[in-house]
């Protein structure tokens, strides 16, 4: 529905019998906020906006400088399958952009920040587009509602497993589809009780829309099945965990500008330019893609989750993987996947700082490494600096404080948000750091 105007929405919202309006946002974190109106002031919503009060979103504002108000965008009008009864009261979304009173762009809002970074890539010609594969686990509930945390972590990736869950995904599919929102395809992972759904290659803003939507209909959908879908980048030891691997290529106009054919690998030199940027600030955006403490137990070796800076076409173990194409299909479907995100993460604000990386690898003409196709979980830290290959962070601290050291994040944040970001996530370390866990105890109170 790209191109809607205030006046289409209000056309449509008569049309599809709608009483309620949920207005979304995200904080930091990627969670959905809401504010829902009833329908009659959706024509005041689109013109003026709706206030909320900021100091109640982790991330947004201080007590003193609270009010904000949601800006709808219209292109993002849905009605939510979910809650679609007209006995009830049909409910649509709309996702909002917020803004400060003096009608200025909030610096805190994610989507805010990663349309600030589309811009610059549109500035020096180019276009964005990504596609994000998600990972989940879908555990079953009591009737009580107490969550069974079950996996065995059976191998069963791509199996064909005809149980309620085949059905929960379906349906979360078919949700997305009436959303207007396409997805690529459905499969079970590694583990049991884990899944994927991969979204459909789109413009970076859209991409991040819907991954935020594909979350909100798995948790709900999920919940009408008495199930719980999470997220966590890893619920289990010694079991896989969920990630985001993310596919992302630039364009200008219908070109895609990282093809070469001339290339043996079929990349151009912006393609290497960008992707050199992104490897050299790999560490200083991974408390991004990987912003929670759990998310760390996810990227260690030996579970396909890539902990090493440097590129590939073939090897999964590497951070960069550059996927072989159809015969014919290389101008469009030349493309990187970068594989260390976690589903955890806000998507608004990872595209950002993929994005951003990319073009600082463009602009200052960097040169990028050969590929590296061995397995790198076998090499040691000698062969790593032989081939000057970089360790991601290996804990959300370490990921924090190469956040506060570097330069690049703070660019894109601006001052304000950057500082809130990192009193956010020294916070949940420390919150970590003191809580006494279920290993201490099992390890150490009969023993000392």
């Amino acid at each position: 529905m790209a191109g809607l105007t205030a006046k289409d929405v209000l056309a449509t919202v008569k049309k599809d019998r709608v009483s309620f309006i949920d207005l979304q946002f995200t904080d930091f974190l990627g969670n959905i906020k809401s504010s829902t109106i009833p329908v009659y002031n959706l024509a005041d919503a689109l013109t003026r906006g709706i206030w909320i009060d900021g100091s109640s979103i982790e991330g947004y504002a201080r007590i003193h400088e609270s009010d904000m108000y949601l800006m709808p965008d219209p292109d993002t009008y849905a009605l939510l399958p979910w809650r679609n009864n007209i006995e009830t009261g049909r409910v649509a979304r709309l996702i909002c952009d917020v803004y400060k009173p003096n009608h200025e762009p909030f610096e805190g809002d994610p989507r805010q920040i990663l349309k600030k970074v589309l811009k610059e890539a549109k500035d020096m010609g180019f276009d964005y587009y990504a596609g994000p594969e998600c990972e989940f686990f879908l555990f079953p509930k009591t009737d009580s509602g107490e969550i069974k945390l079950v996996s065995k972590g059976n191998g069963f990736y791509f199996d064909l497993i005809m149980d309620e869950t085949y059905l929960i995904k379906r349906e979360i599919m078919e949700a997305l589809d009436q959303m207007g929102i396409k997805t690529e395809t459905s499969t079970h992972e590694v583990a049991d009780n884990q899944h994927e759904i991969d979204i459909k290659y789109d413009h970076a803003l859209k991409t991040a829309d819907n991954t935020i939507t594909l979350k909100m209909a798995a948790k709900f959908i999920a919940f009408k099945h008495n199930f719980h879908a999470t997220f966590m980048p890893k619920p289990f030891f010694g079991i896989n965990g969920s990630g985001m691997h993310t596919h992302q290529s630039l364009w200008k106009g219908e070109k895609n500008v990282i093809y070469d054919k001339n290339d043996k690998y079929g990349l151009s030199k912006t393609a290497y330019q960008f992707m050199a940027g992104q490897l050299k600030y790999v560490r200083e955006i991974t408390g991004i893609f990987a912003p929670t403490v759990n998310s760390y137990k996810r990227l260690t070796p030996g579970y396909e989750a890539p902990v090493y800076a440097c590129w590939a076409r073939i090897n999964r173990s590497a951070l960069i993987r550059v996927p072989k194409i159809s015969r014919g299909l290389e101008d469009k479907a030349t493309r990187f996947e970068i594989r260390s995100p976690d589903p955890s993460s806000n998507p608004y604000l990872t595209l950002a700082v993929l994005l951003k990386t990319g073009l600082e690898g463009i602009k200052k003409g960097m040169k990028a490494p050969g590929p590296v196709e061995e397995n790198l979980f076998e090499f040691d830290d000698s062969k790593l600096a032989k081939y000057y290959i970089n360790k991601l962070p290996a804990s959300l601290k370490e990921a924090i404080d190469e956040i506060a050291r570097g330069k690049i994040v703070r660019e894109i944040f601006g001052d304000y948000t950057w500082n809130r970001y990192l009193e956010a996530k020294y916070s949940e370390w420390d919150d970590f750091r003191i809580s006494v866990t279920g290993w201490e105890i099992d390890r150490y109170l009969k023993v000392l």
